[in-house]
């Protein structure tokens, strides 16, 4: 998407504000991509791939779900073991394994994940009483991938490169008991969700182009559409899932129905991948 388009393809209108008048502003001005992605692509095997794009800069912004977070995190600080689909649950859960697909994750991994985080909350927390801001999901996020410091993160790159990333949904997950183990432990952490959602709809806004690559379905899929309706519509779309029509549910839909709402400009190039 980044090189279908640049600015300086398009003809200079008399509207145009002065920061966009300058050639090489022109010039490096491109579609402005957001990527969504389901929690399973960072814990089941797409996560370097990911790491690869963020790492480049080839997106400009990610919305996600709390997996999709906490997991690139956890799996910098414990092992992740390859096992097999029809594991007996109840075995694993005597043993403190935790299946995802045909992966385990070991209950020390999320007391790993504890031992790291639950310092950097009470740091969050008192940084909020001294300045009296308050924090959102994506400034967290930031954070945590500055804190890991670690370059096989996701989320350190997405935090070196400025690259913003939001999960409306942070409290779904490990990092959610986290905060809530800590609202008992240190109570007053806030942290704002209605700023995030005017950080990303501008993000879209102010886009000369916006493309969307989603990655499954769900919040990250609706979050990234819903943004662009506030700009009329994306101009390229692409779906990657396996949800289907039938059900009615935002995951299944086609680009068409997106474009009923404005979430996709009509006649913009649109593409769903899926069974």
């Amino acid at each position: 998407m980044q090189r279908m388009w640049r600015l300086s393809d398009e003809l200079l209108t008399e509207d145009e504000t002065d920061e966009y008048r300058d050639p090489e502003v022109r010039k490096q001005t491109r579609c402005r991509v957001f990527l969504g992605y389901t929690s399973n692509l960072i814990s089941s095997g797409l996560r370097e791939i990911i790491l690869y794009l963020v790492k480049h800069r080839h997106v400009s912004a990610i919305v996600t779900t709390a997996g999709g977070i906490e997991e690139d995190f956890i799996k910098c600080l414990g092992k992740t073991y390859l096992a097999d689909w029809n594991l007996d649950g109840a075995d694993l859960r005597r043993r403190g394994m935790n299946r995802i697909g045909n992966l385990i994750v070991p209950n020390d991994n999320y007391c790993k994940f504890e031992d790291w985080l639950m310092p950097i909350l009470d740091t969050l927390l008192a940084e909020q009483k001294a300045t009296g801001e308050v924090w959102t999901p994506s400034s967290i996020i930031r954070r945590l991938g500055k804190e890991i410091n670690n370059e096989e993160s996701v989320y350190y790159w997405a935090y070196k490169n400025d690259i913003p990333v939001f999960c409306p949904a942070l409290t779904d997950g490990s990092l959610g008991d986290m905060l809530y183990f800590h609202s008992f432990r240190s109570p007053g952490l806030v942290i704002d969700i209605v700023k995030d959602i005017r950080n990303l709809n501008e993000l879209s806004r102010t886009a000369k182009k916006a493309g969307m690559i989603i990655l499954g379905g769900g919040v990250c899929k609706h979050q990234i559409a819903n943004a662009m309706l506030i700009r009329n519509g994306a101009d390229y779309s692409v779906y990657i899932n396996t949800g289907q029509e039938f059900d009615g549910s935002d995951s299944g839909a086609r680009p068409d129905e997106a474009v009923s709402w404005g979430k996709i400009r009509a006649g913009a190039e649109s593409v769903k991948v899926g069974r």
